[in-house]
């Protein structure tokens, strides 16, 4: 049986994620009062628990090349989606505060997507406060790139997509990857893993030869939800224990809704992924991303955002608010 070696090729040659554009309606005064009153020590009041998007993607054509989109099975959204795009889309929601993800634009436009997040950070008419932008840990130019954005006080780490066609099994584990890796952690930035379900250990074995750099596995380890592939869900799993037993290494509970069945996919068909990794890295060590618009290929950001709030509904207030809010405010230092 052939596998679904990536989300990407699981869409049919594409995946990354993330963009850049700035919106020109957006609403100036909710997100600057929040913050206030944050700052202030006082509770925003809202009718449910706050949410922290920690994969928020957005991408203006006109602005950033991104080589993926020509994908047949994403040209749903082969678009600009920007800023006002995204409040449109969580409206109602309480998503308090994002985290910018890379969206893999071609490699000469990393510096251009990495600025026009920055800008988008540093106002008040939006919730994004962070960014993990894109960059190449395998490139000999790395160094010299990374180090002028690690002093932007709005960029806290970095993500390649590591299931690319062009982007070879262990690609992670040659030396000047791993070098790189470490330099992330020196300069107190983050490195995200985004790879294919049966390559997960190597992102593990990353995460050991670099004690020193935070890494969040991304999507919960790509393990397709519709996957009847036993060999393949194996080493997923063994992968990600592997993961969870580095200390420095976290999970993403996101992109997962993607690689379920359109159109009649339910909670339950989510649950037994989420669940096995909300119980390998346990509560303090997952937090929540959105994965929109690329989410929006199967399911809409309230579709996902409820059949996450379902499958975890039993468990208790305090894992909720972590899952959600808390985990997140703390792995990227938000205010």
């Amino acid at each position: 049986m052939s596998r679904v070696s990536s989300r990407r090729e699981f869409l049919t040659q594409s995946a990354a994620l993330a963009g850049v554009g700035i919106a020109s309606s957006l609403v100036p005064s909710q997100f600057a009062t929040a913050r206030a009153a944050e700052k202030k020590g006082k509770a925003v009041k809202e009718d449910s628990i706050r949410i922290v998007d920690t994969h928020q993607h957005l991408w203006d054509i006109k602005l950033l090349k991104l080589p993926w989109l020509k994908g047949d099975a994403v040209q749903a959204i082969n678009r600009s989606f920007v800023m006002s795009d995204y409040l449109k889309a969580t409206k109602g929601l309480n998503v308090a505060k994002t985290v910018y993800m890379e969206v893999n634009v071609d490699p000469s436009h990393q510096p251009r997507e990495a600025d026009y997040v920055i800008d988008l950070c540093g106002r008040d008419d939006n919730p994004m406060e962070a960014a993990v932008i894109g960059g190449y840990p395998h490139a000999e130019s790395f160094k010299d790139y990374i180090t002028k954005y690690a002093k932007n006080k709005y960029v806290r780490g970095v993500r390649t997509v590591l299931h690319d066609p062009d982007r070879p099994a262990k690609l992670c584990l040659e030396p000047r990857f791993v070098e790189n890796a470490q330099l992330l952690g020196k300069l107190g930035l983050s490195f995200d893993l985004c790879m294919r379900p049966d390559e997960i250990l190597d992102g593990a074995r990353l995460a050991e030869k670099c004690p020193g750099t935070r890494f969040v596995v991304d999507h919960c380890g790509n393990m397709s939800v519709t996957s009847t592939d036993k060999k393949l869900r194996n080493k997923w799993k063994a992968g990600m224990k592997a993961a969870a037993a580095q200390e420095n290494t976290v999970c993403k509970i996101s992109g997962i809704v993607v690689t379920a069945e359109k159109g009649s996919w339910k909670s339950a068909d989510l649950a037994p992924n989420i669940n096995f990794c909300l119980e390998t890295f346990g509560e303090d060590r997952c937090y929540f991303g959105g994965d929109w618009p690329v989410c929006t290929l199967k399911a809409t950001y309230s579709q996902w955002v409820d059949a996450l709030k379902t499958i975890v509904a039993d468990r208790s207030a305090k894992f909720r608010q972590k899952l959600f809010y808390d985990n997140a405010v703390k792995f990227y230092g938000l205010s």
